[in-house]
């Protein structure tokens, strides 16, 4: 039967990527620190609580999916940053790109009577162009509540992440990403995954929090989700996230509408929207 490796937080990183990288996913028990865990909540409880339910099967017509987190939700910026996540996205992301991104940041609440969500890969977000030896995605998803095989834990087919695309799993080749709250999923663009039925009287709540590569567009547009004079507020580290910084040469930058900057170049970094000056690396050729 297949399985979802399950790590502590103090775990070799190391076997962690390795996991990742020949299963396509990975659990870290009590990842988020119980002080988060409440402090996220609490913040994110009103908007959990106005958001509409989806409108077909695939998002889930018994799911609440809110986004703009790290704008509406102080403590969800330390999931965001969380260290561990970032080193294993990169490790995961780094051959590929100079730079990653916040590709989605979400809540996905799945209330009881949800049925399960398509088995799917998320990477199909660019329309399958991108060459399957390029990986473009690595995924989080950090549980709020427990997550039960009742419940609707995540879906999950370990080891798929090479399947060509015209291959079923069987039944034994399919898991449930069994958590309790405070937990994290690692997970990639490329392994084959679904939300689960939630068969219980409670909510399931996760928050997907996701990055890809800086050369992608992403699925959730950062500059409308966290304006510039939000943005202006977070750190440098969280800012260039977001996607306030060059992804590459010549890649992500502006020129203001409104006038052209005495003694500036008409070719601004994104990091002048946000009132700081742009790091001097291999991905940002552009100064202000």
């Amino acid at each position: 039967m297949a399985q979802v490796m399950t790590f502590d937080p103090d775990h070799d990183p190391d076997e962690i990527a390795a996991t990742m990288q020949r299963d396509g996913a990975a659990i870290i028990r009590d990842a988020m620190s119980p002080d988060v865990h409440t402090r996220v909540a609490t913040e994110l409880e009103p908007w959990i609580d106005r958001t509409p339910l989806g409108r077909d099967d695939f998002t889930g017509r018994q799911t609440g999916r809110t986004g703009a987190l790290v704008a509406r939700s102080a403590a969800s910026r330390e999931l965001v940053m969380d260290a561990q996540v970032l080193d294993q996205a990169r490790r995961f992301l780094d051959p590929f790109t100079n730079k990653i991104q916040l590709h989605l940041t979400q809540v996905i609440n799945i209330h009881p009577g949800q049925g399960t969500q398509p088995l799917h890969r998320d990477r199909l977000a660019w329309g399958g162009y991108i060459p399957r030896e390029i990986e473009p995605q690595f995924n989080t998803l950090w549980a709020l509540t427990d997550f039960t095989e009742e419940n609707g834990a995540t879906r999950l087919v370990p080891g798929s992440v090479s399947w060509p695309d015209d291959r079923r799993a069987e039944a034994d080749e399919k898991t449930q990403a069994v958590m309790s709250a405070g937990s994290v999923l690692l997970y990639t663009g490329s392994v084959i995954h679904g939300g689960g039925e939630n068969r219980s009287s409670a909510d399931r709540t996760g928050i997907n929090i996701t990055y890809c590569l800086a050369w992608l567009r992403t699925e959730e547009n950062q500059f409308l989700s966290c304006p510039p004079e939000i943005a202006e507020g977070l750190s440098p580290d969280l800012q260039a996230l977001l996607g306030y910084t060059m992804g590459n040469y010549a890649l992500g930058y502006y020129s203001d509408p409104a006038e052209i900057p005495d003694g500036l170049t008409d070719i601004l970094p994104p990091e002048r929207a946000v009132g700081r000056a742009p790091a001097r690396d291999k991905g940002n050729s552009f100064v202000s």
